[in-house]
């Protein structure tokens, strides 16, 4: 029977290893192929083990290069940027929204809501002309307010955060009328405190979702100073593909590699709360 149970563990250990490694393993190319020159990428393909040309590599990509139009350091910071107010807007928004549907018992709540769950069945490339139009008479084109703001708002985010609403017993809400707090004191002291998972779930889906934007700061920016990193990896492949000299592809790879870092880092770092946030049904 021990053995038995041994194996079973063995067994179910070496899936979990092998599909790491499957993940793994293009990243792991990827970054060791940086650390190698041009020239020895192009006669001798991927590289799996690391060179001696990172340095070089990353000094280019950090500080400049004839592929970049705008230095690493600064996409990075512009898709931080991005990130960042993408993924805290749309909690906020989505927070607010589904605490008006779930405590303010008006009339038209629930024909609301499902007016916000439908515009789930219209992505960012239906409406991508009209927004641009609006955005575009606002002035707000090579802007931060631009590429942010249009989009902060969420069907998924308000959904989730109805239904973990919906969960929260009714005795918090009569125990703080009882206490005097009103409907901001209670929003701030009561579910805030208690949705620090589920708001934690959300940020990682969001941040990683502003992080990987693509065809909206593509039509948003033409200023270099406001590209981010997706578009920057999208430029040196272009260019790799135009032909005529040596081809970058340490660049391509280092940038790919520096663009993958920050999402990785934010689920490793906040992924105990992201798996608690998704699964936790008791308040």
């Amino acid at each position: 029977m021990i053995n038995k149970k041994r194996l079973q563990a063995l067994f179910r250990h070496s899936v979990l290893i092998s599909g790491a490694l499957f993940l793994v393993m293009p990243l792991w190319i990827a970054l060791m192929s940086s650390t190698h020159s041009p020239e020895a990428l192009f006669r001798e393909g991927l590289q799996f083990l690391p060179g001696s040309y990172g340095y070089e590599t990353y000094s280019q990509i950090l500080m400049g290069s004839d592929l970049l139009s705008a230095p690493a350091w600064r996409m990075l910071l512009n898709s931080l940027i991005l990130g960042l107010g993408f993924a805290i807007g749309k909690v906020i928004i989505s927070m607010i929204a589904a605490y008006a549907l779930v405590y303010f018992r008006f009339p038209l709540a629930v024909p609301l809501f499902w007016m916000i769950f439908m515009t789930l069945l219209l992505p960012l490339e239906v409406r991508i002309i009209p927004s641009y139009e609006v955005v575009a008479k606002l002035n707000l084109l090579n802007s931060y307010t631009g590429l942010i703001v249009p989009l902060i708002a969420s069907a998924t985010g308000t959904f989730f955060f109805r239904q973990f609403y919906r969960s929260v017993p009714a005795e918090l809400l009569e125990a703080a009328r009882i206490d005097g707090a009103g409907p901001l004191r209670f929003f701030i002291d009561i579910l805030i405190p208690l949705s620090t998972t589920m708001m934690a779930a959300i940020f990682i889906i969001m941040f990683v979702a502003g992080w990987n934007q693509y065809l909206w700061p593509l039509l948003m920016t033409t200023d270099p100073e406001y590209y981010s990193i997706v578009i920057g990896i999208r430029q040196v492949f272009q260019t790799l593909n135009e032909g005529g000299t040596l081809p970058q592809f340490n660049i391509a790879f280092g940038l790919t590699v520096l663009a993958t870092i920050p999402p990785v880092l934010v689920v490793v770092i906040f992924q105990k709360m992201f798996v608690k946030g998704l699964v936790e049904t008791e308040k």
